[in-house]
């Protein structure tokens, strides 16, 4: 080889090395959609927005009527359209239910469960939730009401903190007992069509002191779909008590 030709190739090397670490060094993904669970709203993951926000991504939070899995889904595709993508599409609790409905949109190319339900195609969130455990005791459900058809779910707020949040300050955990955004009885009832975990990478934080979700229940699913897991000592409000562990997996994602 001539020692410009030579030259030339070692110029270009390194022109591609650059190019590649650029590449690498720079998310994916830069939208974030989070998709909130049952009892709660949006606003419960401020800490993890501000976090993922001043990392760059833009993110944004679904807030799901909590009447039925068609309507929430429905409400996420709405948020993901929005979205100029590529997305990571994130779900808490019931909320992996939707996002495993919703995340076979074209812009979504990462899935994050957080102590989130992750059923396949047929599968309902309620017939999952018994699978391992029997329905915490402290789960209560309201009469219909006037009107409407079908309950509503919630837990009794003296035992909110210790079902729901345990390793969140005590005047933090009463507040979303007192603010709680009941789940129809349909939501948990409702299969979803398909999985899009069987299409698409999905990751899991595994939280091994939820006493919701229980966690041999989310060991076993996120096993069946080959999520890659991070397993955290934290109740089932994970993303109150540790929003950077939970932003840190998001951010895995979305690269």
């Amino acid at each position: 080889m001539s020692k410009l030709r030579k030259n030339f190739a070692i110029a270009l090397m390194i022109a591609m090395s650059g190019t590649m670490a650029h590449a690498e060094s720079k998310p994916a993904a830069k939208d974030i959609v989070i998709v909130h669970g049952a009892l709660v709203d949006g606003s419960g993951w401020r800490a993890v927005y501000d976090i993922l926000s001043k990392d760059g991504f833009h993110v944004t939070v679904v807030q799901e009527p909590l009447t039925g899995l068609a309507a929430d889904v429905e409400a996420t595709k709405r948020v993901l359209d929005q979205q100029t993508g590529p997305v990571v599409l994130v779900g808490h609790s019931y909320g992996g239910s939707v996002i495993t409905e919703a995340g076979t949109d074209s812009k979504v190319t990462a899935l994050v469960y957080v102590a989130a339900l992750q059923p396949d195609a047929g599968e309902a969130s309620g017939q999952l939730l018994t699978k391992f455990a029997a329905p915490n005791d402290a789960m209560r459900a309201t009469p219909a009401p006037k009107a409407s058809t079908g309950k509503y779910f919630f837990i009794q707020p003296a035992l909110f903190a210790a079902t729901y949040a345990q390793d969140v300050p005590a005047s933090d955990a009463q507040f979303l007992a007192d603010s709680q955004q009941q789940l129809a009885e349909k939501a948990l009832g409702t299969p979803v069509s398909v999985a899009a975990w069987r299409t698409k990478p999905s990751f899991a934080i595994l939280t091994t002191q939820d006493h919701v979700v229980s966690p041999e229940l989310q060991r076993w699913m996120y096993q069946r779909s080959g999520a890659k897991v991070t397993e955290v000592a934290a109740s089932h409000a994970v993303f109150i008590s540790q929003p950077a562990t939970v932003a840190s997996v998001i951010e895995t994602a979305a690269k």
